[in-house]
């Protein structure tokens, strides 16, 4: 049996995508920082092995890698490194510390658990490693310096990782979504959303569910010769 690890799996996108791989018998792992009942629901549905990590304290992640290795000595076949945190502010506004959150969630938790477990994806000749970053990885967004700029990088460090990795059989790839429809842009008004669903050329927000396809996508045999992509799921936008 595949296993995978899906880092934010409780709810959205990374939700869908737990429910997606356990579906299709993958053996399922996620991480979460406060949707513990989420998880439990998981665990109880599927057998979900769940993880309580706070990825803002890069601290913690070694905690995590010590309970991962404990339970899945052998690693994963498949990492999704979904976390995420957003932050809607003015340049100057943004602190330090929300700046160091945002680096800590986005960029150093994949960078350092694709680190630990891809050694074991290169001994056995094949894995897959697939980021979750953002339209705005690509575009900007005024008002979302931080959140586009580690967007941005998780499609650098996608490039990079999938030249390094591709000639030990290990894929990696990018999934670029737009709006989608989850407590990310719940903070949104019912005018600021048909505002921004206005400007995607589908006129709507996604499913969670419709990112979570694209992922297993990548996970399969179907995307066998995929590696260095970033693929926008967007209804257009990008």
């Amino acid at each position: 049996m595949k296993s995978v690890l899906i880092t934010g799996g409780a709810r959205g996108i990374g939700l869908a995508a737990a429910r997606a791989f356990a579906a299709a018998g993958y053996r399922t792992a996620i991480t979460y920082r406060s949707s513990a009942r989420e998880a439990e629901d998981l665990k109880r549905e599927y057998g979900t092995a769940v993880y309580r990590c706070d990825f803002c304290d890069p601290n913690a992640l070694g905690d995590l890698i010590r309970a991962l290795r404990a339970d899945f000595p052998d690693g994963f076949d498949v990492l999704v490194h979904n976390a995420g945190i957003s932050l809607r502010k003015q340049l100057q506004d943004v602190t330090r510390e929300e700046w160091n959150d945002m680096v800590n969630v986005h960029l150093t938790a994949p960078f350092f658990l694709s680190g630990e477990f891809a050694p074991d994806m290169i001994r056995r000749g094949s894995g897959r490693i697939i980021h979750i970053s953002s339209v705005w990885g690509k575009l900007g967004a005024s008002c979302e310096v931080p959140y586009s700029a580690v967007k941005a990088g998780l499609i650098g460090m996608t490039k990079a990782m999938a030249k390094e990795l591709a000639p030990s059989g290990v894929l990696v790839n990018c999934v670029c979504p737009g709006a989608v429809d989850t407590d990310m842009n719940a903070d949104l008004s019912e005018d600021e959303k048909r505002a921004f669903a206005g400007e995607v050329p589908l006129g709507r927000f996604a499913a969670p569910e419709e990112i979570a396809r694209a992922v297993l996508f990548l996970a399969g045999e179907d995307a066998s010769y995929v590696t260095g992509q970033a693929i926008s799921v967007d209804g257009g936008l990008a």
